[in-house]
């Protein structure tokens, strides 16, 4: 790549004003910038269309930007040089430049105030030119005068966001939008993520009871294939044209932003049963035309879409195709190499075996697996240390031949990264973040996303894709008109740009999967703009209350289905045994103290706990009451956040922000309540001890007050049915689900009435309940191997005095249980080995310590305060 050489380029203006938000003269101020000749990646559209992103930026302070060219003189305030390298300014620390990493220098050595944006491709000009826009929209052009370098480079290979077509009625007023795209797109790329993935053909889990069907099979709303008469029916004169238009249309203005273009198809089910009211039909196939219609259907998209370049593929039974179809298959993935172009697949995780792996992998494309990151929800930001005991394979699980493999050996690959890290493999894993969690109230952690972004490439994973918030809004036919947000409060909508809404989380996800480490002004530039005086509060008001949800996620999972569960408006699980059940995949009995977390290896069950109590045993697992605990600490901290907050600004964008962010700190005080009352319950089971049934009732009634309060409230904020489904535990509004809290605390009532005979005096296990655990802590100090020899011990230390301690490890596997051993006391220290029979292993290791001592029991790595840390260790490099 040609250097730039600065000498002889510039003739700068004298002494700057000091210029404050813009330019004061009426004559705007000039900014030179100067594209490398010969560069073809500086030269590119995006990286033009971002050079006008910055003349915008510059406009609005009354500064213009000009084009120059190398040895040409022009008298300006400041000159910008869009090049790999340039004579004057500091080189790169490193060797070389890497794909996506930018490099913003300033040069003051000289009389030249100078500045140069230096990157090997497309994308990292598109960031460094993006984030001198952003500075100077913010700060005008004094942001501009840099004293460091600025030099970020990217966590993860892929960084994507996914948005389907869900809903005829809410989806396509912003399909058929330009100006939609327009801005949604520009916000993508402004937060540094490299792919957009439109998806079709996920608003129903089967092809079962299907109502709204508009692009749920989505070929023949797009394209005519020749020698196939196959119609969706009806459809309107031209809109198959249309729709193809469209789709054109986003493919182009994604790349034209610097991002890759990623085609869903989550089902090629052409025939829906017991569905007597779609509201269209697919005439013109038979099961003989079907895979070559599809194939061929495909390959017509990928022609007249040539920016395409992956295809995400959902290959389970909830596609409409049965599990083990691979003549259906090897068809379609026939067109993808014929394309002409490299075009990656991208398959979805559950139910993936090596059939299909091999399949993909002979098309001599790039191969993902997508894995669904924890279950359909938002856990914690780490990977799950193991599954939930009803996702573990049993003989005979498969319920039909269309789930023989996800229900069957594969089970264990529905809601994780199963057995697909092994050493060797010809594809990549891909983690998705399902929308269970929150995906309908504002959400915005740095911790937490940067979080996210250290563990998206957990043992070299190629990285994440968020499925948007409001993924899966008015699925099944539920959708309303008068905008995905669905506010009754019309003040708070921002029509038919919802993404408006969720900007604050779109930037911290994007900016912190780019760069885990990145500054807070990466952040809270945006957030002044949008909270102005009330920001500082904001952020804390809204980071504290973003961990309530997901830590729910972490310890307490009545479903791992976003299908069955969702969390942030949740049917009640009922405390008592016989009340109505709404959640099918969850532990016998099905009541809420035998629930799992969605990692049982470190969190507590809250019958298990009751019994630890009861027993006087010591278990090192995170308990209920301590889940309880940061729940209460969370919700405190952003209450009092957003008080200060509402006291220093009315703004529209602070009032959504306190609306959404109550309802979440009412739900973490009803939660924290209900597991208090649970645990106090299960002890009033085992023991009929009054006290604890008395106490159990209390916490129940006052988290009922909590949930009763926000109810309220949310009535004039959101609309009466907030719809992701069409059966109530997908719909409705928080104030629908007190009926079933209700007749808990009811059923509650008259067991404990009905009493029995108390059975032990279990005064101090209630001490224990109603009190908050403190953990002890010992200082401890490991350093995790960097790689391991496969077939060879591998020798592992933690430095550690006045415990016992046991070492726990696994292979990264989840079809595989954890094992442990003591570890030998040497001094002020701790050893134990792997055994080099365990390590010889296709898979990478992980593990962690359990301390004990004076009858307490506790891990380490200990979560840190804002539950953000990955809880073990993991060695995924090995030696050859």
């Amino acid at each position: 790549m040609p250097q730039m050489h600065r000498r002889n380029l510039v003739k700068l203006a004298g002494a700057l004003p000091v210029l404050g938000s813009g330019a004061s003269a009426a004559t705007p101020m000039r900014i030179a910038a100067v594209i490398a000749p010969g560069n073809a990646a500086a030269g590119s559209p995006p990286v033009s269309r971002a050079l006008d992103k910055l003349r915008q930026a510059l406009a609005a302070h009354n500064l213009e930007l000009i084009r120059g060219v190398p040895g040409g003189m022009y008298d300006v305030a400041l000159m910008i040089l869009v090049a790999e390298h340039a004579d004057g300014f500091a080189p790169p620390s490193g060797t070389q430049i890497l794909p996506e990493q930018f490099r913003i220098v300033p040069n003051p050595v000289s009389d030249a105030r100078a500045l140069l944006v230096s990157a090997h491709d497309i994308r990292g000009f598109v960031y460094g030119l993006l984030e001198l826009a952003e500075r100077v929209r913010f700060g005008g052009l004094a942001a501009l005068f840099l004293h460091d370098v600025i030099d970020e480079a990217p966590a993860n290979r892929v960084r994507s966001v996914a948005r389907a077509f869900c809903s005829e009625i809410e989806d396509k007023p912003w399909f058929y939008s330009e100006s939609f795209w327009h801005g949604y797109l520009d916000m993508l790329v402004a937060c540094r993520f490299n792919r957009f993935n439109f998806s079709f053909g996920i608003a129903y889990d089967f092809p079962r009871g299907v109502t709204d069907d508009y692009f749920h099979f989505p070929y023949p709303y797009l394209v005519t294939v020749p020698g196939y008469d196959v119609r969706a029916v009806p459809l309107a004169e031209g809109e198959r044209e249309r729709n193809l238009a469209m789709l054109q249309f986003i493919a182009r203005e994604t790349v034209a932003r610097g991002l890759d273009f990623q085609l869903g198809i989550w089902t090629h089910a052409y025939q829906w049963t017991d569905s007597p009211d779609s509201t269209h039909h697919i005439t013109g196939l038979t099961p003989q035309t079907h895979g070559h219609y599809c194939r061929d259907a495909l390959a017509m998209i990928l022609k007249v879409c040539p920016e395409i370049s992956g295809l995400t593929l959902r290959i389970h039974g909830e596609s409409g195709v049965p599990e083990g179809s691979y003549p259906f298959w090897q068809t379609v993935f026939d067109t993808i190499p014929a394309a002409g172009r490299t075009i990656e697949i991208d398959m979805h995780a559950k139910g993936l075996n090596q059939v299909m792996i091999d399949m993909a992998a002979r098309t001599g494309m790039p191969v993902k697996a997508g894995c669904k990151y924890s279950a359909e929800h938002q856990s914690l930001g780490y990977h799950q240390a193991d599954i939930r005991p009803v996702e573990i394979p049993r003989p005979g699980g498969a319920s039909s031949a269309v789930f023989a493999v996800s229900e069957g050996d594969r089970r264990f690959t529905r809601y994780g990264y199963a057995d697909l890290y092994r050493a060797g493999q010809k594809y990549e894993l891909l983690y998705r973040l399902w929308p269970g969690t929150q995906h309908h109230l504002l959400w915005g952690d740095p911790a937490q996303a940067a979080a996210f972004g250290r563990s998206a490439h957990f043992c070299n994973a190629a990285g994440f894709e968020l499925m948007e918030p409001l993924t899966f809004k008015g699925r099944e036919g539920s959708g309303h008109a008068g905008g995905r947000c669905a506010y009754a409060d019309k003040s708070l909508d921002p029509g038919l740009a919802d993404w408006m809404k969720f900007a604050v989380s779109y930037r911290l996800w994007g900016r912190l999967l780019y760069n885990p480490q990145a500054t807070p002004d990466a952040w809270r530039r945006d957030m002044k703009r949008r909270y102005g005086p009330a920001a500082a509060a904001a952020e804390e008001a809204l980071s504290h209350a973003s961990r309530i949800m997901p830590l729910l996620t972490s310890a307490h999972l009545p479903s791992a289905s976003n299908h069955d569960l969702e969390y942030e408006m949740a049917m009640n699980m009922p405390i008592v045994a016989g009340g109505d059940i709404p959640y099918s995949d969850t532990p016998e009995p099905k009541v809420y103290g035998h629930v799992s977390p969605l990692d049982p290896q470190l969190f507590a069950t809250i019958a298990d706990h009751a019994q630890d109590l009861l027993a006087g045993r010591s278990n090192a697992k995170y308990s209920p009451i301590e889940v309880a605990a940061w729940l209460e600490g969370f919700a405190d901290i952003s209450e009092n956040a957003l008080a200060r907050a509402r006291k220093q600004s009315d703004a529209m964008e602070v009032r959504r922000l306190d609306e959404d962010t109550r309802i979440v700190n009412a739900m973490g005080r009803f939660y924290a309540a209900k597991l208090r009352a649970a645990l106090l319950y299960e002890i009033w089971s085992s023991t009929r001890d009054p006290e604890a049934g008395s106490l159990a009732l209390s916490h129940y009634e006052k988290g009922r007050g909590a949930w009763a309060a926000m109810a309220e409230r949310a009535k004039a904020v959101y609309v009466m049915d907030i719809s992701y489904g069409r059966v109530p535990k997908r719909r409705g509004h928080w104030a629908d689900k007190l009926d079933g809290i209700d007749k808990d605390i009811a059923a509650m009532r008259a067991a404990i009435a009905a009493g029995g005979s108390r059975m032990a005096d279990v005064g101090q296990a209630i001490g224990k309940a109603v009190a908050s655990r403190q953990r002890p802590t010992v200082p401890c100090r490991h350093e995790a191997p960097e790689r391991f020899v496969p077939g060879q011990p591998l020798a592992l230390l933690l430095a550690a005095a006045g415990v016992s301690v046991r070492l726990h490890y696994r292979h990264v596997n989840h079809a595989e249980r954890w094992l442990s051993m003591p570890m030998t006391q040497q001094g002020g220290a701790f050893t134990a080995a792997i055994p080099g029979d365990y390590t010889d292993s296709v898979f990478p290791l992980q593990y962690y310590f359990e301390l004990s001592r004076a009858g307490a029991a506790w891990l380490y790595p200990a979560f840190n305060a804002t539950l953000s840390n990955q809880p073990y260790y993991a060695v995924w490099q090995r030696e050859p």
